[in-house]
């Protein structure tokens, strides 16, 4: 492999990083994290980052520094407000790691931010991109931060042949990046690389006549740009399908249940969730797709031969509304999860069957804010009322 970084000399290292500060400076994104240099701000905005678009998290960030201003306040709090906080972000093991590692500092580190990579890489859920970041950006030490966006930027900068899907190639660009960083400003060359990479140096279409350090570029040099970066692609999620059941009682409230430590957004809420074959999503979904009869509900569930019959447990206790109401899917990073949603009433005499537990609970509507509800569960929620928005009243 050729090593294209090793043949630049320190004037060509002077001359790149003095140019590429100086269009930071002028050009720098406006964001809420970067008003000072407080590691806990700097941690918080860069976990939050992952995986989720800048806009989005902008608002999430002021929710959580207003909710949890401090370390201690964030290691104190109460999980399912916690977990509020983060709802609609997903990825809810980011801020369970983020909480178990304020708890870390608070014992190990008498509640203030270790300030050398080696302590900080020891806190759970901080790997080498989130250590570079706090490092150089919060205490001005020389380490890079390299996520999609910088391997992105320099594998075109030195036409780098590594694949950045392989965690081994990590080891080619941080070599890279120790011998171009700006040591008297590491954090922001490494913020500037992140802005390159977001707003001029994207994957489609790079806007090479609008990047400060084009001269430099090997790709563009060769015309390459659309080569870089090498990367093999992703496996198709795995299809999962699940029946859901939006279950009112005659107050208006609606059934919960709390999903199982050991599951998917575990101890998130959510409406009841069965999985079911491919094949039985799919019967279900045809046989239930339209009420052809003025009367959406089923008196009973006896007439088998209707095809009204719902696999849930519950199901001979309700009375459900005679169509689906649709169907929502959500995309983890491995999987895609197929929902489809039925709306069921439970009669007063009934309602022992589906008693609140330590993990299920009858909710209001007016209380829904007080729970933390997964991406999913939201968009069950808004399938729900665009249902009942509609012209076939409930």
């Amino acid at each position: 492999m050729n090593k294209e970084w090793e043949k630049w000399t320190s004037e060509q290292k002077k001359e790149f990083q003095r140019i590429f500060i100086e269009w930071y400076e002028k050009e720098k994104r406006n964001l809420p994290w970067r008003y000072n240099q407080d590691p806990y701000r700097i941690w918080i905005s860069e976990i939050m980052l992952q995986q989720t678009r800048v806009d989005t998290v902008i608002d999430y960030f002021y929710r959580f520094m207003e909710w949890f201003p401090t370390i201690e306040s964030l290691a104190n709090a109460p999980e399912e407000k916690l977990l509020k906080a983060w709802e609609g972000l997903g990825y809810y093991s980011r801020v369970r790691n983020i909480q178990t590692a304020a708890k870390q500092i608070m014992t190990e580190y008498g509640g203030e931010m270790p300030r050398t990579p080696e302590e900080i890489s020891k806190l759970k859920g901080i790997g080498p991109y989130t250590t570079g970041a706090i490092s150089s950006i919060a205490f001005g030490l020389p380490e890079p931060a390299i996520d999609g966006n910088v391997m992105r930027v320099v594998s075109r900068l030195f036409c780098i042949e590594e694949d950045i899907a392989k965690a081994s190639s990590r080891k080619t660009f941080d070599e890279a990046m120790r011998s171009i960083i700006d040591e008297n400003h590491p954090g922001e060359f490494n913020q500037a690389l992140m802005d390159l990479g977001s707003a001029i140096c994207t994957p489609t279409s790079p806007l090479c006549e609008e990047c400060p350090i084009q001269a430099f570029c090997l790709a563009k040099q060769e015309g390459k740009q659309p080569q870089y970066p090498v990367k093999t692609k992703k496996e198709k999620p795995k299809d999962i399908y699940y029946i859901c059941a939006a279950i009112q009682n005659e107050a208006g409230a609606y059934y919960f249940e709390e999903r199982h430590t050991q599951k998917l957004l575990a101890k998130m809420w959510t409406f009841p969730m069965l999985e079911v074959t491919k094949e039985t999503y799919h019967l279900l979904k045809e046989e239930w797709a339209q009420s052809y009869e003025p009367d959406l509900f089923a008196e009973s569930l006896v007439a088998e031969e209707e095809g009204h019959i719902l696999p849930f447990a519950f199901s001979d206790e309700l009375i459900w509304q005679k169509r689906h109401l649709g169907e929502v899917t959500h995309l983890f990073s491995h999987l895609k999860w197929h929902v489809l949603l039925f709306y069921g009433r439970i009669p007063a005499h009934s309602e022992n069957v589906l008693s609140e537990t330590k993990n299920a609970r009858w909710l209001n509507p007016n209380g829904f804010n007080d729970v933390a509800f997964p991406k999913v569960q939201v968009k069950l929620l808004e399938q729900l009322e665009k249902n009942r928005n509609n012209s076939n009243p409930f």
